[in-house]
């Protein structure tokens, strides 16, 4: 079932947002070799409870942390861990904030010290991605609009878009309807309303699109090793245009 927010919805899943974005921002001045995704993780949950949110993410199907913490060939949906980051990994950090019954949900990728140029251009083309597909958030577009066009640039720039994860509606549950694929046919899948809450959360690899699933049964990782990235932000379809919830630009 698709639910369509109201004005005040949308405001307060909008603090929501600023509040994970500020959050975002901190973890990016943290991130240096030697930290761990277990100080992260630490970090955003008592940075949540001191500004009177919770991670929405804990708890949720028997998740037992604060964020998702991909390295390298993960996915998405990655363990914190105590082990150190290294010189030249890349992090996706992905949380959900609960501020007040409203919610948010972005990833970001980030840098660990120095990577190489390859890596860098990974990441860039990403984020790209991420904004390509935004741009198709409109009232009156398909959910195939978004898909093929973050598709279509992807695979213009030599790389891969994961087809086993996709973007989703949210609020007042973390994941509801639609889906939002970062694949596809433009013109086709479910028409944007007004009102309508999503994730746009493109997850790119170097080599192939497959995954494969850990022991764990959470996390996903390239089936050849090679790496991934994520960047995702939670946008309101508004009569003027796309609105990003969880904008960093604050």
């Amino acid at each position: 079932m698709i639910t369509l927010k109201s004005q005040r919805e949308i405001e307060l899943m909008h603090e929501a947002g600023k509040l994970l974005a500020r959050c975002h921002q901190e973890i990016r001045n943290m991130i240096k070799p030697g930290i761990s995704t277990h100080d992260i993780d630490s970090f955003v949950e008592m940075f949540l409870i001191k500004h009177g949110a919770t991670p929405e993410q804990k708890g949720y199907k028997g998740y037992e942390y604060a964020t998702c913490a991909s390295i390298n060939d993960e996915i998405c949906h990655g363990f914190p861990r105590k082990e150190p980051l290294n010189e030249g990994d890349i992090v996706t950090i992905d949380m959900v904030v609960n501020l007040n019954g409203a919610l948010a949900d972005s990833a970001w990728t980030y840098k660990v010290g120095n990577v190489s140029k390859e890596t860098e251009r990974l990441l860039e083309i990403t984020e790209k991605s991420l904004y390509v597909g935004i741009e198709k958030a409109l009232v009156g577009n398909r959910v195939g609009d978004i898909g093929h066009t973050i598709q279509s640039f992807v695979e213009n720039e030599g790389y891969s878009v994961v087809r086993e994860f996709t973007g989703h509606g949210i609020g007042p549950t973390i994941h509801e309807e639609p889906m939002i694929p970062h694949f596809g046919m433009a013109g086709k899948g479910i028409r944007l309303k007004e009102g309508m809450v999503i994730t746009i959360e493109p997850m790119v690899n170097i080599g192939e699109w497959r995954s494969k699933m850990d022991e764990n049964t959470w996390t996903a990782r390239t089936i050849d090793g090679k790496l991934s990235a994520q960047y995702e932000h939670t946008i309101a379809i508004t009569k003027n245009g796309p609105l990003i919830l969880t904008s960093q630009d604050i």
